[in-house]
């Protein structure tokens, strides 16, 4: 049974995530997102002018006579978050998690769907697909994609990313948006990112934390636990130098997989949880409407 304060949870994120779409990324949404594609309208008979690259020659040479495809802008959109559910999402030095940052994201983008009548569906993954709940529309829908992101207990708590895309890519039979929601926190997703990327418009959401960047220096031992593995590290704070060095190599990661998002053409969102989402949010949607322009 759900506990009353996750239904409680879920409507404060709703009343919170349904006023900033109202407010501020309804219209954002609808200008970087709709009308980019096109769909198959239908076929119907040649008349002069038209396009002969437009003719449909299965249909011509089974009437006898010429016909064209005629396509139209898409209308209806399929928006697909996919969050990772490892144990390192389990994490926040401030006054939330990871994953918490994540859930109010994610509803914010799926009542930005909602509100633009396009569909919206959740993907959760670890180191193997956990939940999928396909892409639907309706308010109750947006509602259970919440609950389950702030209810649902993973069976496991370490992350592969690429493997998880290559299960999601075989749900998704359309081209979709997809939000994927992580702190990247992996390794050897490289060609599983880019495979992605060229079947969808993937939009990389990075949500890490101060603490992952910069270690506090004092004069004590620190007991660094690793949430995935549950392995610990003791590290004298005393020592600059092994804090430096720590804090270099996890800073050269985090680098790189800024260079795989850039490599793969992938616009990108940066997110800390000691600040807010919404600006991060607005940027890119400004960025990406500037380009569609």
């Amino acid at each position: 049974m759900i506990p009353r304060e996750i239904f409680a949870q879920v409507r404060r994120i709703e009343i919170k995530t349904r006023r900033l779409v109202a407010e501020t990324f309804g219209g954002k949404y609808l200008s970087v997102f709709k009308g980019q594609g096109i769909e198959f309208a239908e076929v119907r008979e040649y008349v002069p002018g038209d396009d002969i690259r437009t003719i449909d020659w299965n249909v011509t040479a089974r009437t006898g006579r010429p016909f064209v495809r005629r396509y139209q802008d898409e209308r209806e959109l399929t928006v697909l978050l996919a969050c990772d559910m490892s144990g390192s999402q389990f994490f926040g030095t401030d006054l939330k998690f990871k994953k918490e940052i994540a859930a109010e994201i994610a509803a914010l983008l799926a009542f930005s769907a909602l509100r633009n009548n396009d569909k919206a569906g959740l993907f959760l993954f670890t180191d193997a697909a956990e939940l999928y709940l396909p892409p639907r529309k309706g308010r109750s829908h947006i509602l259970t994609l919440i609950r389950d992101l702030l209810a649902f207990e993973p069976k496991s708590r370490r992350t592969a990313i690429g493997a998880s895309l290559d299960v999601l890519n075989r749900h998704l039979k359309r081209r979709s948006i997809l939000f994927l929601l992580s702190d990247f926190m992996d390794r050897g997703f490289d060609a599983s990112l880019r495979r992605t990327a060229i079947r969808h418009d993937l939009i990389p959401v990075l949500i890490e934390d101060p603490r992952e960047l910069e270690l506090p220096s004092i004069p004590a031992l620190l007991e660094i636990e690793d949430p995935e593995t549950g392995e610990t590290t003791l590290i004298n704070g005393r020592s600059s130098n092994r804090l430096r060095d720590m804090q270099r190599r996890r800073q050269l990661r985090k680098e790189a997989t800024f260079q795989l998002f850039r490599s793969a053409g992938l616009d990108f969102i940066r997110i800390r949880t000691d600040q807010p989402y919404a600006d991060p949010l607005i940027q890119f949607f400004r960025s990406r409407a500037r380009r569609f322009r």
